[in-house]
Order: C-alpha cells, then sequence, then structure tokens
C-alpha cells in the first residue's frame, strides 16, 4: 500500500473540494477500496473521508417512490420497514451477497462503485486492461469460469460483482449524484458501463462526482418478484449468474415484467425487448423460454465459462416462474424451490 493524505469532510462542499483531481477516492465503508488499496491495484495519492456527510437514512419523494441515502449500510437498506414493506426484491438481494459482517459497514453508493473481482484485475503481475490500459487481458484465453458472456469486449470480458444492483436495474432505479458542475440524475441503466475499448471505465460518473442517492420509483412489485443467485457454494460467493424479476399480474397475464442478469456482464443486464416478449402473456414455459431466449441474444462463452450461457436460460425461466407463483427465492434457506 502506498502512503497517502487524508480528509475527512464535514461538507458535501468540502469533499467535491478535497475529492477533485484523478488521484483521489472517496472513502465510506472501506470493503472494497481498502482490498485494492492492500493489493496495489488501487494507488490514490488522497483519501476523502465521507462518513460525517448528511446521506444516511431514507426518504419519502413526492411522487411515491423512496430515496435512499449513499452512506446508508446495505444491512440499514435491507431491514429498512419501507424496503423490507415495498421494495422486498431489493431486500432480498441484498440479503444474498457478502455476509453480516460486510452488510454491516458496505454503504448503498460503495456497492454501486465496487469494482469487478477478476483474477486478473486483482494481480498486478498479469495483464489487465481495467487495471492498466493497454496491457492486455488475461482472462481472454486463460481462467475465465467467471467471466462474462454478454456485452464483453476484445479489452476485457469482466463482470460486475454486485447483488443489490441487480435488483436496481430491475426496479429501474435512479442514481443522484453531485460534483464540481452541479447536481444530476442518472438513470440507473445508464449508470455503468458495457467495456468496449475503455474497460478502466466502470460507470458514468464525471471527474470528481459523488453518489449522494437511490431514488427508487413508486411501482408495485410487492407480491411477484424474486432474486436467485445461483453460486458454487450457498453463501459468501460471488453470483456465476442471478436473475431479479419484478412482475404485476392482471387478470391472469403478466401486466408489465423486469428481468435483469448479474455474473454475466460488466453491468447488470436488461434487455427491454426481451421484456416485452412476455407482457399481457399468460405466464408459461414456453412464454418465459422466449423471454430467455431474447435476454441472452449474443450471448458467447470463452471456454471455461461455456457453461453460464445455458445456465443463465435455465434460470431466467426458474426465476419467472417463481416470479409468477409468488413464491420468491428465500435468502435463509438457499436451496432453489
Amino acid at each position: 500500500m502506498n502512503r497517502f493524505d487524508y480528509a475527512r469532510a464535514g461538507s458535501l462542499a468540502e469533499a467535491l473540494r478535497d475529492g477533485a483531481g484523478d488521484d483521489a477516492r472517496y472513502l465510506a465503508g472501506g470493503t472494497n477500496l481498502i482490498d485494492l488499496m492492500k493489493e496495489n491495484v488501487e494507488r490514490p495519492l488522497r483519501i476523502v473521508d465521507i462518513n460525517r456527510l448528511d446521506l444516511h437514512g431514507a426518504t419519502e419523494l413526492d411522487d411515491g417512490g423512496l430515496r435512499l441515502g449513499a452512506l446508508m449500510t446495505n444491512a440499514e437498506t435491507a431491514y429498512h420497514p419501507q424496503v423490507e414493506q415495498r421494495f422486498p426484491l431489493l431486500a432480498s438481494a441484498i440479503l444474498a451477497g457478502a455476509s453480516p459482517q460486510l452488510r454491516n459497514a458496505a454503504t448503498n453508493g460503495g456497492n454501486l462503485n465496487q469494482r469487478t473481482r477478476c483474477y486478473y484485475f486483482y494481480d498486478t503481475a498479469t495483464p489487465c486492461n481495467k487495471r492498466d490500459p493497454g496491457t492486455g487481458c488475461g482472462a481472454i484465453g486463460g481462467v475465465n469460469r467467471i467471466h462474462a458472456i454478454l456485452g464483453a469486449s476484445p479489452s476485457c470480458i469482466a463482470t460486475h460483482p454486485s447483488d443489490m444492483c441487480i435488483a436496481l436495474a430491475a426496479l429501474g432505479a435512479q442514481v443522484q449524484v453531485t460534483g464540481p458542475e452541479g447536481d444530476r440524475t442518472i438513470a440507473f441503466a445508464d449508470y455503468h458501463r458495457l467495456p468496449g475499448d475503455e474497460p478502466w471505465r466502470d460507470n458514468t460518473l464525471r471527474a470528481g462526482e459523488l453518489v449522494t442517492g437511490i431514488d427508487l420509483p413508486p411501482d408495485d412489485f410487492t407480491s411477484h418478484y424474486t432474486y436467485l443467485k445461483l453460486r458454487d457454494r450457498l453463501s459468501y460467493a460471488f453470483a456465476l449468474v442471478s436473475v431479479a424479476v419484478a412482475m404485476k399480474l392482471e387478470d391472469g397475464r403478466i401486466a408489465d415484467a423486469r428481468i435483469a442478469l448479474g455474473g454475466v456482464a460488466h453491468k447488470p443486464w436488461r434487455r427491454v425487448e426481451a421484456e416485452d416478449t412476455i407482457r399481457n402473456q399468460a405466464p408459461s414455459t414456453q412464454a418465459f423460454e422466449t423471454a430467455a431466449s431474447a435476454l441472452l441474444a449474443g450471448a458467447i462463452g470463452q471456454g471455461e465459462n461455456d457453461f453460464k450461457v445455458a445456465l443463465a436460460r435455465k434460470a431466467v425461466v426458474r426465476a419467472l416462474g417463481q416470479a409468477a407463483a409468488g413464491t420468491p427465492q428465500s435468502q435463509i434457506d438457499k436451496r432453489v424451490a
């Protein structure tokens, strides 16, 4: 770990002032940043502690939605009464991730901005365009069992590691940010990036910007939803494939459906055209298989992760069936129902 300056911000203005420049990083829970610094993947010259900022708690919005503070911990969010009652998909996804100790420390803003767990990204002795642009992607042709099958590029096949973000993508959340140029709102679908030829850019934040909150829309997906996470072991493991589904049924037909995939791309993966295939349809395996095919169109493995294509297809069908039946996947008994 390199030497760095430390500043503790008492206001947003102080945070933005001290966080200016490419060599500064904001510190909240630190559950990802500190690991990256220990591994010499991140080498900031200035750390700006933002834990004193007034970005905690949840606030009702005028349109009936809910704003989650960027400094709420994942545990506070999952167990917040409004989240449990009105956004159970989000609560379920958060509880599927990490461990209780990490959820007690990790923040919502940090979860949005956590970086890939690609082996090559963490190993500074190997090539990685995300960590060291221009050196190549060691995972292409290498050990790539956990890597992307969708949206990848010749520069990078890393995946986004978050569970929370997959649910937020399905719910159509918005991200509130502030920066030197003022405040702005980013649709969740536009927040994270595919790698393209700039894989070191994980999201669309501008220089010096800071996440201040996450807005959940007032849509009612309290009866038909699920978060299905498939992994190598039943706890404390990142997803090989995960599926978040939010659904509305009216008169025995699907009035609305949102499907997002995790563990398969550089960002939470969602295709509205796949969701359109099952709107106004009666729930059925055939309809769900059609949606899965549309969602996974163009999916391709890299050798060791070829199995993910079939696994994701089956997971989407299973998750849609759970949501339609109103029997969400349990995050306590993790065996797939």
